[in-house]
């Protein structure tokens, strides 16, 4: 067959197949899919407030007491965990900590669950490892962002998915390392135990388990590095913990909070690896032999345990309606999710922040799963995603007038519309996420004005974005960046809006708050306070200038009702 000839042969509707098969799982066992959900949120619900319930200085102690008597003579490690829990409690990351402990856990335990059996299976049967092992190469070389699709369409959004992103990734390790840990027992053993009559379950657990511990046990470890490494990933649909951290800071550019996070998620990872090898010891070897040293061990749990309990009986609790509100991690749409969030909660509500891909968050207003956004830029910019969804949610009307999106550039640039672009800024203009619609719009500028034949539209973040503007800026170089108002960066820098002749961008946009169907009955008074919230493009501007030079948006959230405190009660009558 010529190349001519393969080239010929119609696509394979491979795309088209998967979405079907997914699609169809998806309908025909959503209520498999929602029980799994729920039973999930649960448990992990659970487990991540029995840790959070630990005082953090009790848990402290407690680890470090561990490490010191199993790792006698040595303070390396005891010290390091001290230092570095210390680290991260300093830092404001422990309630992170914990939520990424959970994932880690629960990925982790299910993996062993499925791997473990299943490695045993593979290494008895030439037949079955004929099946597995492409799958498991499958599942360990697609890239883990793949599985959030079908994780987010199965499951939703939240911790659930994280995990189940987490195990596929990191379930191969375990099967693999378990097959090896069998077929690697020396064959005169078994031909031995064969001779005394011994069973194959005798055999396999008298024998072959004991004999492949230490491979088995370096397969656990890796699958919980590989559970570990997913955390940042799982992020982004949803799963709290210090990888919700790194992201955000990659999506804003924010170099030291990247590293703060991502240095917690080091320390974990360590900790962990360090406890985990303990276990793998050579044949003879104890990790703890002396009997005060397990007694210590098993006191300090049930100390961490105890003070768990006394701290979750004897704290307060929230008493407060729950209201979730997503939003995209953009600057403007983090003034204005923080300072909803912040006034609920000043009326006595439980509010819960979830930073979701744009897409991923109509999705969830349309499944319920999340009860707010206040960041649906329309009629122009979301168009595509409020058409696919507005049967599904609810749109309650603008909450901010006279926003704008279009092509812009420093005010030096001797260029004041899109048809005046030639070859200014290496012919490319620096967008924000791909899948924002804002750069739906933009690639569509580029093939309706001539004159930026030849362009690239290059996808990034807002935080990159704004430092390619910065970096461009100080050094007066030409720079074309997608933006918008109200934003932060027209009170920094003096820039300005390209005109748009054939009117790509649109007249005029507005953002909008959007509920879930469920709303109006399940919190209707939250609902009326989403309905009437408004403000303005000044007031969003100032939210986001105290945010970027250096308050937290809870404090620039706070600074900004305590000012507009007239205009906020009115939300609320």
């Amino acid at each position: 067959m010529t190349m001519n000839n393969l080239v010929s042969i119609p696509k394979i509707p491979l795309e088209d197949w998967v979405s079907s098969a997914v699609s169809r799982l998806t309908t025909n066992l959503s209520g498999f899919f929602d029980a799994i959900q729920s039973g999930g949120q649960y448990i992990m619900d659970a487990l991540t407030n029995g840790l959070t319930a630990v005082p953090m200085p009790l848990m402290i102690i407690g680890i470090t007491v561990i490490a010191i008597v199993t790792t006698p003579k040595k303070i390396g490690f005891p010290l390091f965990t001290l230092l570095g829990l210390l680290l991260i409690a300093n830092q404001g990351l422990w309630s992170d900590l914990m939520n990424t402990v959970t994932l880690v856990i629960m990925a982790s335990i299910v993996s062993l669950i499925i791997g473990i059996p299943l490695g045993i299976l593979t290494a008895k049967s030439q037949k079955t490892a004929v099946v597995v092992q492409p799958i498991l190469d499958f599942m360990q070389t697609m890239p883990g962002f793949v599985y959030l699709i079908p994780a987010v369409a199965f499951f939703g959004i939240g911790v659930v998915p994280g995990v189940f992103a987490s195990i596929i990734f990191a379930l191969p390790p375990m099967v693999r390392m378990t097959s090896l840990g069998i077929r690697q027992v020396p064959v005169d053993l078994v031909e031995a135990a064969d001779s005394f009559g011994s069973t194959t379950w005798q055999k396999l657990f008298k024998l072959e388990l004991p004999s492949a511990k230490n491979t088995i046990l370096a397969g656990a470890n890796q699958t919980i590095m590989l559970a570990l490494s997913m955390v940042v990933t799982a992020s982004m649909i949803g799963a709290p913990g210090l990888g919700r951290g790194v992201l955000s800071a990659v999506q804003h550019a924010d170099v030291g909070s990247g590293f703060v996070n991502g240095l917690g998620l080091v320390i974990l990872a360590i900790v962990i690896d360090r406890f985990t090898q303990k276990f793998n010891t050579q044949p003879g070897q104890k990790a703890v032999t002396k009997p005060w040293r397990r007694w210590t061990v098993l006191a300090a749990l049930l100390v961490m345990i105890g003070g768990g309990v006394v701290n979750t009986l004897t704290s307060d609790k929230t008493t407060g309606q729950k209201v979730t509100i997503g939003y995209v991690e953009w600057d403007s749409e983090v003034a204005s999710s923080n300072v909803l969030a912040e006034s609920l909660r000043q009326h006595g509500y439980d509010v819960t922040l979830t930073p979701l891909d744009n897409a991923v968050l109509w999705q969830s207003l349309s499944n319920n799963q999340i009860d707010i956004s206040v960041s649906a830029w329309l009629p122009d910019t979301h168009k595509a995603l409020y058409d696919k969804y507005k049967n599904d949610v609810t749109l309650l009307g603008p909450n901010l007038k006279g926003v704008k999106t279009g092509l812009v550039v420093p005010d030096y640039m001797d260029v004041n519309s899109i048809s005046d672009l030639t070859t200014q800024a290496n012919k490319t203009i620096t967008g924000i996420e791909p899948g924002a619609g804002e750069m739906a719009t933009a690639a569509n500028a580029l093939k309706s004005y001539s004159n930026l034949s030849g362009w690239n539209l290059s996808s990034s973040s807002s935080g990159a974005m704004v430092s390619a503007l910065d970096k461009a800026y100080k050094n007066k170089q030409d720079v074309v960046v997608t933006g918008w108002s109200p934003h932060w960066m027209f009170s920094k820098y003096h820039l300005k809006f390209l005109s748009d002749p054939k009117n790509v961008f649109g007249s005029g946009e507005t953002i909008n708050t959007i509920v879930n169907k469920k709303f109006i009955t399940s919190n209707p008074k939250a609902y009326k306070v989403a309905d009437k919230f408004n403000w303005t493009k000044d007031d969003m501007e100032s939210v986001m200038l105290d945010i970027q030079n250096g308050q937290t948006p809870k404090q620039a959230a706070a600074k900004w009702i305590k000012s507009h405190q007239k205009l906020v009660d009115s939300w609320y009558k």
